[in-house]
């Protein structure tokens, strides 16, 4: 999808979702030179997030527990094989292996997440750790083909003003013109 398009339909719903945002991000960051269409589509964009026109979609509004208790066992898991031998290892694609595999545990309030929290202490922590030991297992193992893959980004909602701004700046510093002081009264 175009940014033209992303801008029109953020327009027409009046939210911009993250899988939009994700999408202008990876545009601008592929492309050697945006177009004075694009430039325009996200000054458009800009203003309009600017006014409240169109609102950005919190990234989360949920949490899930399970991916916390996953980092934490992962990255103790990996802290002990890396210090006891000559592997490096990715936490991220450790953790997502055994999300893959654990179920969810979503919550909406402290209070729902600590419930949470408590329930997987006494029900999943094995599991949790099989999960865990497995994805360590099969990440060693791993051929070592695609070494151009990309990690995810890391983008939040209340970072879309910002980040629309920077890439108008950078690509287009003089799109603009700027007042030379004379405004009349």
């Amino acid at each position: 999808m175009s940014i033209e398009k992303i801008v029109e339909q953020a327009l027409q719903d009046g939210y911009l979702t993250p899988a939009m945002e994700a999408e202008v991000g990876r545009i601008c960051d592929n492309a050697s030179e945006l177009s004075i269409e694009e430039y325009m589509a996200l000054d458009r964009l800009m203003g309009s997030l600017l006014t409240g026109e169109v609102v950005a979609v919190p990234r989360k509004q949920f949490i899930n527990v399970m991916e916390e208790l996953v980092l934490t066992e992962a990255i103790a898991r990996v802290a002990e094989i890396e210090a006891t031998s000559e592997s490096s290892l990715e936490v991220g694609d450790i953790a997502a292996y055994a999300l893959n595999r654990l179920p969810p545990l979503y919550a909406t309030t402290e209070e729902g997440a600590n419930y949470q929290r408590q329930r997987a202490q006494a029900e999943l922590e094995e599991l949790i750790f099989q999960q865990v030991s497995e994805a360590i297992s099969r990440y060693l193992d791993r051929p070592s083909f695609f070494p151009e893959r990309q990690a995810l980004g890391k983008n939040t909602g209340n970072e879309v003003v910002r980040q629309v701004s920077a890439l108008l700046q950078a690509y287009a510093p003089n799109f603009e013109q700027k007042s030379d002081g004379q405004d009349s009264d």
